[in-house]
């Protein structure tokens, strides 16, 4: 058997992994959350939630850009092909910079666990065309909307030729997954986005990652930190200033290694094994 690996590349610590998730709804559809308290009557057609969905695109990536540039840190930016046909010139900006481009379905509002296998496959297969087209590359990585996926869904993915999604609840690092046609990487997302702290204060989002970093970093080498945030909200300045805040402090630590999904991805493989287990790593 292999042996199990007890550091991230040239020794680093702690690796540290950023999501921004680039999202469109369709027609009259906005998210299901929104800063309103008071709810409007059923059926109703939300065109303040819709507007304020906009903002990502619209504002919210390209601060978001700047922060990360500003910073040195690269991401890996998870895109619904439908942002990509209404926003090129965001998904330009995006590889401009450096940054990852992963797919995110086609609209946000549409679910793979409402469709049957073949529209699965089409809606899989449209997504990463758009987006190829858009940025002059295949995205080789997946994170489906609100974790709506079937039973079919990881067999799909790997079917169409991606390397890794980012859908795992059940890790907290990278393991092989095998299906029907093959294995992919399932990378774990992150347990704390932005609209956790919808109506809350900002600094939550700062607080919950450094006290996470903070413990990983002295009681858990080879620790996984994930950040995660949407640019609707995470592009706002409130929550942009706790963005720049966490990661002005992670970059204190030269022994951190950011990698985008893919870089992640193609470490792991060259590892052989078949994942990166927590009683592996403290208990072996």
């Amino acid at each position: 058997m292999p042996s199990h690996p007890r550091s991230w590349p040239d020794g680093k610590r702690v690796a540290v992994l950023v999501t921004v998730l680039l999202e469109s709804w369709g027609e009259n559809k906005s998210p299901t959350y929104f800063t309103r308290t008071t709810p409007l009557k059923p059926g109703a057609v939300d065109h303040a939630g819709i507007q304020w969905s906009q903002y990502g695109a619209k504002e919210g990536i390209w601060r978001i850009i700047r922060v990360l540039d500003a910073c040195g840190v690269p991401a890996t930016v998870l895109a619904n092909a439908k942002a990509a046909e209404l926003h090129p010139d965001a998904i330009r900006q995006i590889i401009r910079s450096g940054h990852e481009l992963g797919a995110h379905a086609y609209a946000q509002d549409q679910y793979l666990l409402n469709m049957n296998v073949e529209e699965q496959r089409e809606t899989i297969r449209r997504s990463l065309d758009i987006l190829e087209s858009a940025s002059g590359r295949r995205p080789e990585g997946w994170g489906t909307p609100l974790y709506s996926w079937s039973s079919d869904t990881v067999d799909l993915l790997v079917q169409e030729g991606l390397r890794w999604h980012a859908d795992a609840l059940d890790t907290s690092l990278p393991y092989r997954q095998k299906t029907r046609s093959g294995t992919i990487v399932a990378l774990p997302h992150s347990e704390f986005l932005d609209n956790r702290v919808l109506r809350a204060s900002p600094r939550d989002f700062y607080d919950v990652y450094k006290d996470t970093f903070d413990y990983l970093y002295a009681h858990e080498p080879m620790g996984l930190l994930h950040l995660g945030l949407h640019c609707h909200f995470g592009g706002r300045p409130l929550i942009a200033a706790m963005f720049f805040k966490i990661l002005r402090y992670l970059k204190e630590f030269p022994d951190l290694w950011f990698p985008r999904h893919s870089e992640l991805v193609q470490w792991f493989l060259a590892q052989d094994v078949e994942d990166l287990s927590y009683a592996r790593r403290f208990f072996g």
